[in-house]
C-alpha cells in the first residue's frame, strides 16, 4: 500500500526530546506530542492532519530530503 504522506525518522541524541504535531488548517494548533530518551527512534509522518513538526532537544531528522541535526 502506497501512502501519499512523507515519512520521517526522528533520532534523539539526548533524554527529553520533545516532537510536537502541529495541525493544518486556518489554525495551527498543538495535536500530538511525545517525548523520546536517547537512542530512542520515532518514525512519523505527515498527514491530512498533520502539517508541521517540532523537535524540541538534540536530536537528528531523517527525511527524503537529507538529514538536520538539531545541534548548532
Amino acid at each position: 500500500m502506497k501512502s501519499e504522506f512523507d515519512f520521517f525518522v526522528i533520532k534523539a541524541k539526548e533524554n527529553g526530546v520533545n516532537v510536537i504535531g502541529l495541525t493544518r488548517g486556518t489554525e495551527t494548533r498543538f495535536h500530538h506530542s511525545e517525548k523520546l530518551d536517547k537512542g530512542e527512534v520515532m518514525i512519523a509522518q505527515f498527514t491530512e492532519h498533520t502539517s508541521a513538526v517540532k523537535v524540541r532537544g538534540k536530536a537528528v531528522i531523517y527525511t527524503k530530503h537529507g538529514e538536520v541535526d538539531t545541534e548548532s
